[in-house]
């Protein structure tokens, strides 16, 4: 299954559907030690505050002056790798 995104109420907030078990519930936020490969790429990202894993699916909260438009596609790829 391919790496879904999908809007959440929250306009800083971006759900990716995975399709797979992510392991969780997990939060990950920037600037602590996160100890997750896939938190630690996801983090790197330009723009991304947190990671939360759980279910099927891996949310990502990005700081409001950043934009989804340059966040998007590299999660979605980082994502596509581990999942995929």
């Amino acid at each position: 299954m391919a790496v879904r995104p999908e809007l959440t109420p929250n306009p800083n907030a971006l759900k990716f559907s995975v399709g797979r078990e992510t392991g969780g519930p997990k939060t990950f936020v920037k600037g602590m030690d996160e100890g997750d490969p896939l938190a630690t790429a996801l983090l790197e990202l330009e723009g991304v505050v947190s990671v939360f894993m759980t279910a099927d699916f891996v949310t990502l909260t990005k700081a409001p002056t950043s934009e989804w438009s340059e966040i998007k596609g590299p999660a979605q790829e980082i994502l596509e790798q581990h999942f995929g």
